[in-house]
């Protein structure tokens, strides 16, 4: 694949301007020695103190240090450089984000072994000489190297069904000839032209307009939105294989590893081929494998998380964000990026269109599709025969469950109709483990997690009690720790253990598998419970937000949300919001097949308009008044937020600093400051957290504000603070 960035890789004379990857706020010139070439985007070994590191020639040195103070580049590495999108992209991200540049290059060169020389290994091709002597193990060595492919010394053996010492034997004779071949397993080729599924009318006229938009060879930004089930995902295998066919490569980001098993399977019966993969249980031989690969343009498609976003593609024509509404795009440890928003960026940067995919799409995705800075492709039905299904809230409060459990009666027996039926059922939960909370009920003590302002969960299987927030874990302890009394702890409230507990109870002859972080760890494990639920192997499933999108089960028709209302208590802006999109996946799971599927919604406040928007099917009602609220309030997306936290291992040293933060407000009328307050978490990992929040309008420079405020701030070692621009979560 030609490269998209060839006539920006000028040579750099004199001096060149490196940026490493670390915490700093600019790039540092160094001397380019006599008889080196080094180009912009080149990676390079530079001196900085004692040690050396590695970094990115990012232009012409500034002029700032005189040429006699400066310290030599070391060593050109040998790679491809980094293209120059992505080069103004990690500026921009920086930028946008309030954030060291360096920080940002550090999420590109997440993979520093790829930027060594590929290992290579030995292999033989068939030769012209013949050795004096042929015995049938020599002719069948020679026959099986007639067809030109070299191997090793152990793969010819094997085909040919011979010794070692006879294929030695003919390199010796020097009828095979050594030959240098690279040790990593070579990337296949989809073939764009394969023949897809067939497509309904509906999805022919969307996966045209789709088409159109990579065949323009221009930025824009498309809304695929379509219901659960009408089959985006083939819809927009329609764009890759455009795409694939102009001889570009291509980025899917998917939110979650567990989406990746049936999504790669879908991918190999479309293309032929599985993609490469991007994501962070990968080893790190593969991770080098991918990022070289992705580099040199011989990864043509790239499946991978929001991390992905930063590989060195040099030949870039279509990023699809598969759920682009789901809140793992977004990165709140380090550079807190959204990566569907930043994915935006990356396509207009690089000119080529971007699809944003979801059948509940988020709402600033909504309001730019209505207000027309985004296309809209609509998917108005199920695909096939399949319907949707019916959407019941049980009141709980006139139907509530039996005491010491948490299942409704009418839930229960909608379960038992399924399993005489010999079709699936699943129950959702977002909440892992036994139980959220445990209390002695002799003093009401509430064990806490020591790091953090967090209850300890307990997690049953595992003996243990955890802290999902920083991972402090101990296990559950025989006495109440504060008044000793034994036998007196007591767990509050269900987590999906405790959901399994009671299903074996109600139905011992049902097989149940329990699906969640704490017990499925990497792809691996994704798989094979995902290949048993759809191999029926499986009646109930109970399981956490892993389950809810993108998964297929064709005997799934029963889904139950345990807790209904759970998302809706914390305060968060986007409560509603986020809560109306993981339900509405969640019951998407039903009968997504000829079965017609029935989803019951638990609640103790089915007439919240966010039940009530479920039941009936209004999304674009819901959206709407969600819409309207924000926009008199000003918040997003129709208004600017950041947030920024103080946080230091001493209460009295983050107080202080926060104190000395608000003194240096900048006064002005467009932009309001709120706080300093505790943050909701207000102690995690150790440290005291305080958090202001800064609110704006939609057209102020927010950063300019944020730079201004922060720039002469001395912050102490043992303290942080942190930006988010844009923040999604308010923990």
């Amino acid at each position: 694949m030609a490269s998209e960035i060839s006539t920006e890789e000028k040579i750099v004379s004199g001096t060149a301007s490196v940026l490493l990857p670390l915490a700093l706020p600019k790039p540092y010139d160094y001397k380019v020695p006599a008889g080196m070439e080094v180009r912009a985007g080149d990676y390079v070994i530079v001196p900085l103190g004692p040690q050396e590191l590695l970094g990115v020639v990012w232009g012409e040195g500034t002029g700032e240090v005189g040429h006699n103070r400066l310290r030599p580049v070391a060593e050109v590495l040998d790679a491809p450089p980094m293209p120059a999108v992505l080069r103004r992209f990690v500026d921009w991200v920086a930028s946008y984000t309030v954030s060291p540049p360096g920080s940002v290059l550090r999420l590109a060169i997440r993979a520093p072994g790829a930027l060594e020389p590929q290992r290579m290994r030995t292999a033989y091709r068939l030769g012209d000489e013949r050795p004096a002597r042929m015995t049938p193990a020599r002719t069948r060595a020679v026959e099986v190297a007639g067809d030109g492919f070299a191997r090793t010394v152990r793969e010819l053996a094997e085909e040919a069904g011979v010794s070692d010492s006879v294929v030695r034997g003919l390199v010796d004779a020097g009828t095979l000839l050594p030959v240098d071949i690279p040790t990593e397993v070579p990337f296949d080729d989809p073939n764009p032209a394969a023949p897809g599924v067939d497509l309904s009318p509906e999805q022919r006229d969307a996966a045209a307009l789709l088409r159109a938009h990579v065949d323009a060879e221009k930025f824009s930004a498309v809304l695929l939105d379509g219901v659960t089930g009408s089959g985006k995902t083939e819809v927009y295998f329609e764009a890759v294989a455009a795409a694939l066919k102009q001889k570009k490569q291509v980025l899917i980001l998917l939110p979650e590893i567990a989406l990746t098993s049936q999504f790669l399977e879908r991918f190999e019966r479309r293309f032929g081929c599985r993609p490469a993969e991007w994501h962070s249980d990968l080893s790190t031989r593969e991770r080098r494998r991918v990022w070289r690969g992705v580099a040199e343009g011989r990864a043509p498609v790239v499946v991978g998380a929001r991390s992905a976003l930063f590989l060195p593609f040099p030949d870039l024509g279509l990023i699809v964000v598969d759920e682009e509404h789901d809140a793992a795009f977004k990165q709140e440890d380090g550079v807190a990026y959204h990566a569907r928003d930043m994915a935006v960026v990356r396509a207009s940067l690089g000119q080529f269109p971007i699809i944003l995919s979801s059948a509940t799409p988020s709402l600033e995705t909504a309001v730019n599709a209505e207000q027309g800075r985004y296309a809209e492709v609509r998917l108005e039905a199920r695909h096939g025969k399949a319907q949707l299904p019916d959407v019941t809230a049980i009141d709980m409060r006139a139907d509530p469950p039996e005491r010491g459990r948490w299942l409704s009666p009418v839930l229960v027996k909608e379960i038992a109709k399924a399993l005489e039926a010999g079709e699936q059922s699943m129950l959702f939960l977002n909440r892992r483990g036994y139980a959220p909370l445990t209390l002695c009920r002799t003093c009401g003590h509430r064990i806490e997690c020591p790091q953090c302002s967090a209850w300890l969960v307990e997690h049953r299987f595992r003996r243990e009690l955890a802290c999902h927030h920083c991972g402090y874990t101990a296990p559950v302890p025989k006495a109440c720790p504060s008044c000793g009394a034994e036998d007196a702890l007591v767990a509050c409230g269900p987590g999906v253990e405790r959901i399994a507990e009671e299903v074996v109870e109600i139905f011992p002859e049902a097989r149940v598998a329990v699906v969640s972080s704490d017990n499925l760890r990497g792809p691996a494990a994704h798989e094979e419970v995902f290949r048993a639920i759809e191999a029926r192997e499986v009646d109930i499933v109970i399981g956490t937000q892993i389950v809810a999108k993108g998964h297929h089960f064709p005997w799934l028709t029963l889904v139950g949300v345990v807790d209904a209302d759970l998302g809706l208590e914390n305060g968060d802006l986007r409560a509603g919001e986020r809560t109306f999109q993981l339900l509405q996946q969640v019951a998407g799971r039903a009968g997504r097949a000829e079965r017609p599927g029935r989803v019951f919604l638990q609640s103790f406040m089915p007439e919240h308009g966010v039940m009530r928007a479920l039941v009936s099917g209004r999304r674009d009602e819901f959206l709407q008044r969600e819409a309207a609220a924000r926009e008199r309030v000003g918040l997003p997306p129709f208004g600017r937020l950041v947030g920024v936290v103080v946080s230091a291992p001493d209460a009295s040293l983050a107080q202080k600093i926060a104190r000395e933060m608000s003194r240096r407000v900048p006064r002005t009328d467009e932009v309001s400051v709120l706080g300093p307050a505790p943050a909701p978490l207000a102690l995690l990992r150790g440290r005291t957290r305080l958090r202001f929040l800064v609110k704006a309008g939609r057209n102020v420079n927010i950063q300019s504000f944020i730079r201004a405020w922060l720039e002469d701030m001395k912050i102490p070692n043992a303290a942080r603070v942190t930006v988010d621009v844009d923040p999604y979560s308010f923990m």
